[in-house]
């Protein structure tokens, strides 16, 4: 299940149990909505609750950031303890212009994130 805000110039997730494919088209349709708007767009990523996601999420996400949207984001924060999603965001750095960073406290991470 995720959860999707949106202020300003923030597109803020939350995901909970299971990340899936429809999790991420609703992700995906409230980013593209976003990025419309005039003016840079930033994410975060609360993660603290997600127990796993499915290998087309994984495809989804590379597809989408990586070939479509590489560009698009300004700042990306992603909010977990995991060691695996904490390798993963490292290593979209490679495809992503985005400033990306991750964070244990979600806390900063939107003070970062906003600021």
């Amino acid at each position: 299940m995720v959860t999707i805000e949106q202020t300003e110039n923030l597109v803020n997730v939350a995901v909970l149990g299971e990340f899936t494919i429809v999790d991420f088209k609703t992700f995906e349709e409230q980013s593209l909505y976003k990025l419309k708007s005039p003016g840079t767009v930033n994410l975060l990523f609360d993660l603290r609750a997600m127990i796993s996601y499915t290998i087309d999420v994984a495809w989804e996400e590379i597809k989408f950031f990586s070939r479509e949207h590489n560009h698009d984001f300004s700042k990306i924060a992603v909010v977990t303890d995991d060691q695996w999603l904490t390798w993963q965001a490292w290593l979209s750095r490679l495809f992503v212009d985005a400033d990306i960073r991750v964070f244990k406290d979600y806390g900063e991470a939107k003070a970062w994130v906003q600021a």
